[in-house]
């Protein structure tokens, strides 16, 4: 063989060990750098705050990122949303604030989504106190009863609309005891301030073990629907951990967690 067909040969035989080694060569190859932690600051309404603190925990450990939670009822968060709280993004405890906000230019309006729907329950500490709820709102003695303000909290507006609906609001004002979010109230019913309380589902019947008490939950009709909803804020709208926090929200297997917790 010539001197240029051993050349030509040994050119074939490199481009051909070339050609099979360029898949191992590529999955050896270092991945690009992954994109940096972010935090993010989300306005959690107080009746969803330990379910939220527990979820951004786990969304942390997936994501790497990092989900600080600050909760107050809703009314009180809209108000520091206003006066310039940099908060990236709002769960609220109700449908109409996330909206209102949008309208105002204050949050996203395309990522306005709803969480949960919540249950409003009558709850003593007693485990006999609440034997008949009903017969109790609609008729029995109550020395005081615990509420969410509800100027502020949804929770607050619903346990208000409940009296009404029974027509006890006017005969059981003097006897409320309201606390700034239902966090408070529930406190108010667990120290024996009031001996009950209509306060969220959630608080009453936490995932980790069956609560002490008894308890009753109030019909739905009885009030307006406790649609809870979810939206970016304008201070959140580069942060890459309040978007993708928003989206867990909305996993099945999240979905499925949050209803175990208390809500619909």
């Amino acid at each position: 063989m010539t001197q240029g067909g051993w050349l030509a040969k040994l050119l074939t035989l490199a481009a051909a060990l070339l050609l099979a080694a360029t898949p191992a060569l590529a999955a050896t190859a270092p991945a690009g750098p992954k994109p940096a932690p972010v935090t993010a600051r989300i306005a959690v309404a107080a009746n969803f705050a330990d379910v939220a603190r527990q979820l951004a925990s786990e969304y942390g450990r997936q994501s790497g990122h990092r989900i600080t939670i600050s909760s107050a009822s809703t009314g009180k968060l809209y108000a520091q949303i206003h006066n310039g709280a940099p908060f990236d993004a709002l769960l609220s405890a109700d449908a109409s604030t996330p909206r209102l906000l949008v309208n105002e230019g204050l949050a996203d309006g395309s990522t306005v989504q709803d969480y949960a729907t919540g249950r409003l329950v009558l709850w003593s500490r007693d485990p006999n106190l609440v034997r008949n709820g009903e017969a109790l709102l609609r008729q029995g003695s109550i020395s005081k009863l615990a509420i969410a303000n509800p100027e502020l909290a949804p929770y607050g507006a619903a346990a208000r609309e409940t009296l009404q609906y029974l027509r006890r609001w006017t005969e059981l004002q003097p006897r409320l005891v309201i606390g700034e979010n239902v966090g408070q109230a529930a406190q108010f019913v667990a120290s024996g301030a009031a001996p009950l309380g209509l306060l969220p589902a959630s608080l009453v019947r936490p995932a980790r073990g069956r609560p002490t008490g008894s308890a009753w939950e109030v019909p739905a009709a009885w009030h307006a629907p406790i649609v809870q909803s979810a939206v970016l804020l304008r201070h959140g709208r580069g942060n890459a951990a309040a978007r993708g926090f928003l989206r867990y929200l909305q996993s099945p297997a999240v979905r499925a967690r949050i209803r175990s917790l208390g809500y619909d």
